[in-house]
């Protein structure tokens, strides 16, 4: 099939039409009119078969995800999503696969008014790379180099169970009840980024980051670029159901090292413990807060006697 009716059958599925854009995919550029008194924040994402998704993986999942990561990095600076460009690299034409990738890609486009608005296809190896822009109040943005001594850390949601889906897959631990496995690889291969939590956070939270590579590696991010430390609590750290199967120190460990969560961790004075559980509440997203931030520049990770845990497993790295 022609690169331009691909183009068109993959389009089929978008319903948002953005009144901000001026001139999308067809031509060189897209064309956007950013409103008076916001900025544009910006992030690109690669995803490549073999060491971001699984070979076989459902093709619906791999765009879901696609679009789902570069969404996450727009959450944890608290921007607006309002536009994207997909570069796809395809080794072959395959409709029904494409048909399949689109409604995922769609699925997360839509339902957040983003529009698509270029980008490009090619034949090679496997790979999706996806650029957000997004929009910010002028002046505004959760960054990693605002935290403060004596901040509180949060994290959202639960830790560990993406990781835990793909060591299963993997076959690196043993798989688990038909129930729990899909819980698990739902979390794995369905992301769910925080964009509504990012945006109310502008005001309340100092830094925040969002939780690719796992939380000793992302968090460590904060502390190096606001050039301070962290004591972290265990016990606190939120795991799910599934992760409370496992021992604590294997599920400490896929908490703290596995990656692939996308939640958000971020620090806030303390004053704002309340506003931030209202929050929590009103977002029906557990909001854990999980230690402090500290003068010694250092990150530890304490246990229910004060000794400090040491992963056995490193977070993740591309290199």
């Amino acid at each position: 099939m022609h690169e331009f009716k691909l183009i068109k059958r993959f389009l089929q599925y978008a319903t948002v039409w953005r009144p901000d854009v001026v001139l999308d995919s067809g031509d060189d550029c897209a064309i956007v009119k950013i409103p008076p008194g916001f900025v544009m924040a910006m992030s690109v994402d690669t995803s490549v078969e073999g060491t971001h998704f699984l070979a076989g993986t459902d093709p619906y999942d791999i765009g879901y995800k696609s679009v789902a990561v570069s969404l996450s990095d727009a959450a944890a600076m608290g921007a607006t999503p309002a536009w994207l460009t997909l570069a796809l690299t395809l080794p072959k034409v395959d409709t029904v696969w494409l048909d399949r990738f689109a409604e995922g890609v769609f699925a997360l486009l839509n339902q957040h008014n983003i529009q698509l608005v270029g980008g490009d296809l090619t034949r090679g190896p496997l790979s999706i790379t996806t650029q957000i822009q997004a929009l910010l109040p002028e002046g505004k943005a959760l960054t990693r180099k605002a935290a403060k001594i004596g901040d509180d850390v949060y994290v959202t949601g639960t830790l560990g169970d993406a990781g835990l889906a793909l060591a299963t897959i993997q076959n690196k631990l043993p798989k688990l009840s038909i129930e729990y496995q899909m819980m698990i690889e739902s979390r794995l291969n369905r992301p769910t980024p925080r964009i509504e939590l990012g945006q109310v956070l502008l005001d309340i939270a100092h830094a925040a980051i969002d939780l690719s590579d796992g939380l000793m590696g992302d968090f460590a991010h904060i502390l190096q670029q606001s050039s301070v430390g962290a004591e972290i609590e265990l016990t606190k750290i939120p795991l799910s159901e599934v992760l409370n199967t496992l021992s604590k120190k294997e599920a400490w460990c896929l908490a703290l090292t596995a990656g692939d969560d996308y939640e958000l961790c971020f620090t806030a004075p303390s004053y704002q413990r309340e506003a931030i559980q209202t929050i929590a509440h009103h977002h029906k997203t557990p909001i854990t807060r999980i230690g402090k931030m500290t003068q010694t520049k250092a990150l530890k990770f304490l246990q229910s006697d004060g000794s400090v845990f040491a992963p056995l497993w490193k977070g993740f790295e591309h290199f």
